[in-house]
């Protein structure tokens, strides 16, 4: 009876089951049964998966709060996949649960979904694509569930992450449309108003309409019941106030931010604070309290993770207060703290560069600056920026350092003999001590090798303990007195090298000054002479021509520092130091003019209007033949711009080159080289020279001609051009063999005249060009081009083959034009040789 009973049971549980599961029949069984296994089996798992692949997507993504920070925290990638591949496994499984809830629990009878858990498998689809960065799949599941399901209590839901995809594929206008549509014609929940009114605030973010943003960012931030999402909505507020410049708005919006505390993730807390630090109104701020405030961020153990930030900030707060010294130690602080913050580093190089360029320590801006453009991404903005002022830094300490050297040798030797004896006494008096003192340390230092030996020796036979009761100085970099000397022993090889990558293979700027300045005076000095004051007298230049010399490079370097200072660094107060000094060290005349023209301007930009009008008058009336002059009296004529000034002259002889008349810009060139020396323009003259002397006269005086720009203007933007040309297209351009007609694929036809033939050339290119446009089965046309200062050739340009170029030639002789003249067969890469290297007679003795 049991046994029977058994049975009954197990075949009516059985044929339940069977029946609950099937999708196709719609019962309370069958729908609770599909229901019931999707929510709690699959749409579980599902979402765990999604939870757990968000977390991962919010850990791997680096807020930058330098940064207006955006809405939601996802740094998209820009690798990418294809079908089938996915970012991240844990999105890739909650598709496949949601995917499976579908085709395994679907109740689709007759067009009409009966399980109320498919338009959240849905909704967990379109969200697991969406964090997966596969925007449209997940558009296509959320627009599915709006189609199938407009009953359904997910349908709101479903529309604020389809505008969420709409705005990752730029769609902005459309978002914001159907989401204010959404707004007026439901009453949405807490947090799907806080979602939908945050995504508004990104719309309108990308749209540029950052005002509505912080409304609807307001809204969301009162709404939302996620602390974390109540931080990062709130600190994008205060970023907000901050750019339309509401300080203290902002200020109470991080306020709101810190007093969350331990409720939400420490970068937001910590960021506030700093926030709040950068917006200390230095003039009515109470500074005591101010830095009790500093100080508490940077003693707290917690904090420990963003010292790096606390002490940029700090630093910052120290230069604004004008104290340089303590801003440096705290700028050095936050980069010794190795944060990889490289938005971080490139703040404080840049900052660390252009004070050490403030006081005129050039070369260590420079490396600051070289700093910075390792942290920054190649050929940004920013990037190109620094990397513009590292290039006119590199001007800067090229004459700088001939300023200095110059005017140390021109003070020796306006100095009397018994001051040159008296300053190289106490410099050789200093010498022979450092020496001695060197001597001591390498003689103690050899007396502590060899002890060391010896106990080593001692350990390895008698297997004795270390002989140096400290059991250190046996290490190298434990004995203060063998360091100091391996120090000396390397600057003594090395010289001073920076800490870098191939630091042997160093050839810095630094180097070469000192070697300059120092080193290649003693080089062969010996050790007698390096201690003797009269060798030193005895390198003192007595020659008035080499004084004169450096008398007039040490004036040139002072013109270029104030050109440069003025025009690229807007450094007006350096500018005018150094074009003062220029003028009381009776310059060059072709220096003068322009120096008193840029301290004007100077002066003027200073608010230094009585020395301005001074050197208005003096210009005035000393050079009242000049541009300048002109230019001061009548200063809304554009005068600088009128036919004597050098960019309209360069203008002319530039169309001249056009013109093919190579004689007259060569001539004008050097002409205006002279006239303008030392304006930034002569080196424009003069590869426009170079650029005519090669059309003239052939390869070698272009290569001629760029090698002078190169090694002349090493500075400027041609002679960098030059190396350029030099390194690249001279090779190149060297070349003169001629290439095989077979390979060729256009011709011409050459007809050699001499330059004084001028009418009959003009009149055999009316009757060639009458002769070529009666020929259809070619596209030919005519030039007239320059070989040289005897020769001009005629050309026909369009031809197939040489024998088509010589038969050509042979046709309009005995056509009725009967055109008779001496003519070549070429192709159009000799004839480019040709030009290049002037070797027609090559050419012609070759076929």
């Amino acid at each position: 009876m049991n046994t029977s009973f058994k049975i009954i049971i197990s075949i009516f549980c059985v044929t339940l089951l069977v029946t609950g599961c099937s999708r196709k029949k719609d019962s309370f069984i069958n729908r609770n049964f599909h229901a019931l296994g999707t929510k709690y089996n699959i749409l579980y798992n599902g979402y765990i998966a999604l939870e757990q692949g968000r977390e991962t997507v919010d850990n791997a993504s680096t807020d930058n709060f330098w940064e207006l920070l955006p809405v939601e925290r996802m740094q998209l990638e820009e690798d990418v996949f294809m079908p089938g591949q996915s970012r991240n496994q844990d999105f890739e499984r909650a598709e496949e649960k949601a995917i499976k809830a579908v085709q395994k629990h679907g109740m689709n009878i007759k067009g009409k979904e009966y399980n109320p858990q498919i338009d959240e498998a849905y909704l967990l689809l379109g969200e697991a694509r969406y964090f997966d960065q596969r925007f449209i799949p997940a558009l296509e599941a959320f627009n599915y569930i709006l189609y199938k399901y407009p009953a359904s209590d997910k349908i709101n839901t479903a529309k604020v992450w389809r505008e969420k995809t709409n705005i990752r594929l730029e769609n902005n206008e459309l978002a914001l449309k159907n989401l204010k549509r959404l707004l007026d014609q439901e009453e949405l929940e807490d947090q799907d108003l806080a979602d939908a009114t945050a995504i508004m605030a990104q719309a309108y973010i990308n749209i540029k309409s950052k005002d509505s943003a912080l409304t609807q960012l307001k809204v969301a931030a009162e709404f939302t019941k996620k602390n974390r999402e109540k931080a990062r909505y709130n600190f994008i507020i205060g970023q907000l106030y901050n750019e339309f410049g509401q300080k203290d708005s902002a200020n109470l919006v991080f306020d709101k931010i810190i007093d969350m505390h331990r409720k939400i993730p420490r970068p937001y807390y910590i960021n506030a604070h700093l926030a709040k630090v950068s917006n200390f109104d230095m003039d009515s701020g109470d500074k005591l309290e101010f830095e009790e405030y500093l100080a508490d961020l940077e003693e707290n153990r917690e904090n420990r993770p963003f010292l790096d930030k606390i002490y940029y900030r700090i630093g910052e707060y120290h230069r604004a207060n004008e104290s340089d010294s303590m801003a440096v130690v705290y700028y050095n602080k936050s980069l010794r703290t190795n944060t990889g913050d490289k938005q971080l580093k490139s703040f404080e190089y840049t900052t660390l560069g252009d004070m050490n360029f403030d006081e005129a320590n050039y070369r260590i801006a420079g490396a600051y600056y070289d700093s910075t453009m390792t942290n920054l991404k190649l050929n940004s903005k920013p990037f190109r920026v620094i990397k513009k002022k590292r290039e006119n830094l590199d001007d800067v300490i090229y004459y700088e350092d001939i300023a200095q050297v110059n005017d140390s040798i021109l003070n020796l030797v306006s100095l009397s003999e018994a001051d040159r004896l008296a300053i190289f006494t106490e410099y050789t008096a200093d010498l022979k001590l450092k020496a001695e003192e060197a001597q001591e340390k390498a003689e103690a230092a050899e007396r502590v090798n060899s002890g060391m030996a010896t106990a080593q020796t001692t350990n390895k036979v008698g297997k004795t303990q270390r002989a140096d009761p400290g059991g250190k100085q046996d290490f190298y970099f434990y004995n203060q007195t063998t360091l100091s000397f391996g120090k000396n022993e390397f600057v003594k090889v090395w010289g001073d090298r920076e800490l870098k990558d191939n630091w042997r293979l160093s050839s810095s700027a630094i180097n070469k000054a000192k070697n300059q300045s120092g080193s290649s005076v003693v080089a062969d000095a010996s050790n007698d002479e390096l201690f003797d004051p009269e060798f030193y007298i005895s390198k003192i230049p007595s020659d008035q021509k080499v004084i004169d010399s450096i008398g007039k490079e040490r004036n040139f370097a002072y013109y270029q520092l104030g050109s440069i200072y003025k025009e690229k660094f807007k450094e007006y107060e350096l500018a005018q130091d150094k074009l003062e000094k220029l003028l009381i060290n009776n310059p060059e005349e072709r220096l003068v003019l322009p120096s008193k023209y840029n301290l004007y301007k100077i002066y003027v930009e200073l608010g230094l209007d009585a020395k301005a009008e001074n050197m208005k008058t003096d210009i005035i009336s000393n050079h009242s033949d000049s541009r300048y002059a002109q230019i001061l009296l009548n200063p809304t004529s554009e005068f600088a711009k009128d036919e004597n000034s050098p960019e309209r002259i360069y203008e002319g002889l530039y169309k001249k080159f056009n013109n093919q008349e190579y004689a007259e810009v060569i001539s004008g060139a050097e002409a205006n080289i002279l006239k303008f020396e030392g304006d930034p323009i002569v080196p424009k003259f003069e590869i426009l020279k170079a650029s005519a002397k090669g059309r003239l006269f052939g390869f070698e005086d272009y290569k001629d001609g760029v090698n002078y720009i190169a090694l002349t203007y090493p500075n400027s933007e041609e002679g960098k051009r030059a190396e350029v040309i030099l390194s690249e297209v001279i090779p190149l351009l060297a070349k003169k063999e001629f290439v095989d007609n077979e390979s060729a694929n256009h011709f011409n036809v050459l007809y050699p005249f001499e330059v004084s033939q001028k009418e009959e050339i003009n009149e055999f290119v009316e009757k060639l060009n009458d002769a070529v446009s009666k020929i259809t089965y070619f596209d030919l046309t005519t030039s007239i081009d320059v070989y040289d200062t005897n020769t001009i050739f005629v050309v026909v340009h369009g031809l197939k083959s040489v024998q088509g170029a010589s038969g050509f030639a042979e046709i309009i002789e005995e056509n009725k034009h009967k055109i008779v003249h001496d003519y070549y067969s070429i192709s159009s890469p000799n004839y480019e040789i040709v030009q290049r290297h002037k070797n027609l007679n090559e050419y012609l003795a070759s076929q």
